[in-house]
């Protein structure tokens, strides 16, 4: 896992869940390379601040992981 400080610098396509209402605490995802498989995570609220730059696997244990309550 790393970051970048500006995600608004990525040239990707932010989306954010279809359960997210506008206002709410939530978060936007976008791919940065589909080949090496790197999703970067933000806050939707601030859009140039910083990013989780994860791999598919580390953002699949992260979902599962607030799905049950670990995190």
């Amino acid at each position: 896992m790393s970051h970048i400080d500006d995600a608004s610098m990525l040239p990707v396509t932010w989306w954010k869940s279809s359960r997210s209402d506008t206002g709410a605490q939530c978060v936007e995802c976008g791919i940065v390379d589909a080949g090496e498989r790197i999703l970067a995570v933000r806050d939707s609220k601030q859009p140039a601040g910083p990013a989780l730059l994860l791999s598919y696997a580390a953002f699949g244990g992260l979902v599962e992981g607030v799905k049950h309550g670990a995190l």
